[in-house]
């Protein structure tokens, strides 16, 4: 079982962002949560901009221009409370791709947390099923672009059951003492 947290980073993080998750915060202390219950198998992503746009992705970045910068930027990195903390770098919103699924391994359990529900997390959980991985996406350790968007990207998930579970915090405790 790996748990996969996305995207904590300032650029989501900063109210000033054009990324910015209006509930960013509430996240960080069902996070430090979960990574007491799954340590050492755990891994935050980071979405990073490409050097070069392609296909689609060029319409993408010219509607957020503020977001093509190096990997290096403040932007880029993980918040303050999770700096240091090993990273999976991805280009692309969901984080499901060969480095993440070797950690999990074929038909291993994924849990997932972070932001936003309505963009990457949903992204990276219907990728993993898709793999026949098993996943379980930790619905108050993640933050949508707004609460509306988060709800619905959480029923949207719920329809996926029995092959991905929408669980909490208390859950994975209680299942994993």
């Amino acid at each position: 079982m790996v748990l996969a947290i996305i995207d904590l980073q300032n650029i989501f993080a900063d109210p000033e962002s054009g990324w910015a998750t209006p509930d960013f915060e509430r996240v960080i202390d069902p996070t430090k949560q979960l990574l007491e219950i799954f340590s050492p198998d755990a891994v935050f992503t980071r979405f990073l901009a490409p050097k070069r746009p392609e296909g689609s992705w060029v319409t993408y970045y010219e509607h957020y221009p503020f977001a093509l910068q190096p990997p290096e930027s403040e932007a880029y990195q993980l918040v303050d409370e999770f700096k240091g903390a090993e990273t999976l770098d991805k280009t692309t919103f969901g984080a499901w791709g060969p480095d993440l699924q070797r950690r999990v391994g074929t038909g291993g359990h994924l849990v997932l947390s972070g932001v936003t529900t309505d963009c990457c997390v949903i992204t990276t959980a219907l990728a993993a099923v898709d793999a026949g991985v098993y996943v379980q996406v930790v619905e108050d350790a993640c933050a949508g672009s707004d609460d509306a968007s988060h709800r619905k990207a959480i029923d949207i998930m719920r329809l996926y059951s029995p092959m991905l579970e929408i669980v909490t915090v208390d859950q994975l405790r209680a299942l994993n003492q």
